[in-house]
């Protein structure tokens, strides 16, 4: 067996043991050994994460997965096939898998000061929710999957509820552990239906079952059963209205926490699971969906126009992000397919330095109160740096990495054929004025004018090695993901080619036509205005 055939399976099993030595290391008072534990599984998951785009085979069928394996673990019962070990990532996954590697060492990095008590419990947390995060990436049969889904909760709920940082902590674990949960167990029905009807749990086969309209003879049933499914997943992005979580749980939760709380789990399992099984139940319920995308971009944006807590300002930008990924996702052509989970990416990356920085200015003034604030670029030259390239990214500015997504997004939400999609997207598009209010005036408050009361009472510090190191990551990858996209989405185009809507694909001159000439493996985004001319004639 060569790497190729195991490096799933090492991914897994890396924070795994790496969780397990550090519960086994008692608490120090004052002592790093499990920050720095921690950090060097992390950078060894990236490393091996690494593997996956490097061994990547661009030019494999749509529809195929890579670095495969199939075991067989769970005998149910005769004439059915059980439950597998099996893995495997493809176009959709394999970038997510690497983003989770990537992001890990940052947490710890942020963690490194801010979390100084039960140490031990936060880093063993910690890492076995990168456990369960990269197993949801690369589980391919529907029971396995369900056991990661699961597990990613708990590690969540008990580092929001242990260390949060209001008294308020245990009310948001247990208001987000409630809203997971309940809709996971109608999850758990549904899958336990769809075995009952089909003989297995393996995810290739199921969908070409759904393919072949064979199933179940039931529509009715379907659609239940796609509704869980939908359900479960939506509230875990959160799709408006289902948001009733957020806000507490990402106003508690520690930086590093918060960083994986939002958007990739919940986005990628509609694109994997929903769209892969129910393909006909999600064309008819995308009009629903896309309506409530373009809504929670605005309301969202609105919402945090009026914060002044940072926290929670950030949960609204959040909900208004992973919304615009909702109306692009659901428009089922390949510019907002390929808009969508590139922009899954961006935001993850966006949001998590968002985060990170947020955090770095409460180490140093105890507070998130913009009205506290204000003066503090002449002592933070650096931090303001970072936040404003930050913000830019997050507006989408030309160049950075949240310009080409959103583009795509609303490029393919004016192309769909989903009725009533123009006046969605038109909604939708204020969206991006709104976040540059927010974003702006959120820079405006606390970096300019007269000296806030808090840095007139404590005295803060500019970046140091540490915190560089953190940040200049995300600096590097705003500009690659803005200049290259294409480096992405030869992969993403794979998945997305093969879920839009088929008339887009084959018809000369038409959106396939315009993907093949922007993310061709020498294309750079100066092919993009292409794509504009295209989609507007």
């Amino acid at each position: 067996m060569n790497l190729d055939h195991s490096i799933l399976t090492l991914l897994l099993l890396t924070p795994l043991i790496g969780a397990v030595l550090l519960a086994l290391v008692p608490d120090r008072e004052g002592s790093t050994l499990h920050a720095a534990g921690a950090l060097m599984v992390t950078l060894i998951t990236f490393g091996l994460a690494l593997h996956l785009p490097f061994h990547y085979s661009y030019a494999a069928l749509p529809g195929s997965y890579q670095f495969s394996v199939d075991a067989p673990w769970i005998m149910l019962s005769p004439g059915t096939s059980g439950i597998h070990y099996h893995l495997g990532v493809d176009g959709l996954s394999m970038w997510l898998v690497v983003l989770t590697g990537f992001l890990a060492p940052i947490g710890v990095l942020a963690s490194w000061k801010a979390v100084k008590s039960r140490t031990r419990l936060f880093y063993s947390l910690f890492l076995l929710q990168q456990v369960a995060m990269i197993g949801i990436f690369v589980s391919l049969d529907l029971f396995l999957y369900y056991g990661f889904w699961e597990l990613s909760l708990v590690p969540l709920a008990l580092l929001i509820a242990t260390f949060g940082r209001t008294e308020n902590r245990r009310r948001a674990a247990v208001k987000f552990f409630l809203y997971a949960f309940i809709p996971s167990a109608l999850l758990l029905v549904a899958l336990i239906w769809l075995y009952e009807r089909t003989g297995t749990f393996d995810l290739p086969r199921l969908q070409e079952l759904a393919a072949a309209h064979a199933i179940s003879p039931s529509t009715g049933a379907l659609w239940i059963c796609s509704l869980a499914f939908l359900f479960a997943f939506a509230v875990k992005v959160p799709v408006f209205p289902l948001h009733g979580w957020l806000q507490d749980a990402v106003s508690e939760a520690p930086t590093a926490v918060v960083m994986v709380l939002a958007g990739k789990l919940g986005l990628y399992s509609i694109l994997r699971f929903s769209f892969g099984i129910f393909p006909e139940q999600m064309h008819r319920v995308a009009p629903l969906l896309i309506a409530l995308g373009a809504v929670g971009i605005v309301y969202g944006a609105l919402i945090a126009l009026i914060k002044t807590d940072l926290k929670k300002l950030a949960a609204f930008a959040t909900l208004s992000a992973v919304s615009f990924i909702v109306l692009g996702i659901f428009s089922f052509n390949v510019l907002g397919l390929d808009g969508g989970v590139l922009q899954i990416l961006n935001e993850s990356v966006i949001g998590a330095a968002l985060f990170v920085l947020l955090g770095l200015l409460y180490e140093r003034y105890g507070t998130y109160d913009m009205r506290d604030y204000g003066g503090l670029a002449s002592r933070h030259a650096w931090m303001v740096t970072f936040f404003v390239l930050t913000a830019l990214a997050a507006v989408g500015l030309p160049m950075l990495s949240g310009f080409n997504g959103e583009f795509l997004i609303l490029a393919g939400a004016f192309t769909s054929t989903i009725p009533h999609h123009v006046a969605w997207s038109v909604l939708a598009t204020t969206g991006v004025i709104l976040s540059a209010a927010y974003m702006l005036t959120m820079i405006q408050r606390v970096f300019y004018g007269k000296t806030g009361v808090r840095p007139d009472e404590v005295r803060g510090w500019d970046l140091n090695a540490r915190e560089h190191i953190e940040l200049w990551p995300f600096a590097v990858l705003f500009l690659f993901m803005g200049l290259h996209s294409a480096t992405f989405m030869r992969a993403i185009d794979t998945f997305s080619t093969l879920t839009a809507d088929k008339p887009a694909h084959f018809e000369p001159g038409s959106i396939k036509h315009i993907e093949s000439e922007t993310y061709g493996p020498t294309a750079s985004t100066a092919a993009t205005p292409h794509a504009v001319q295209e989609a507007k004639r």
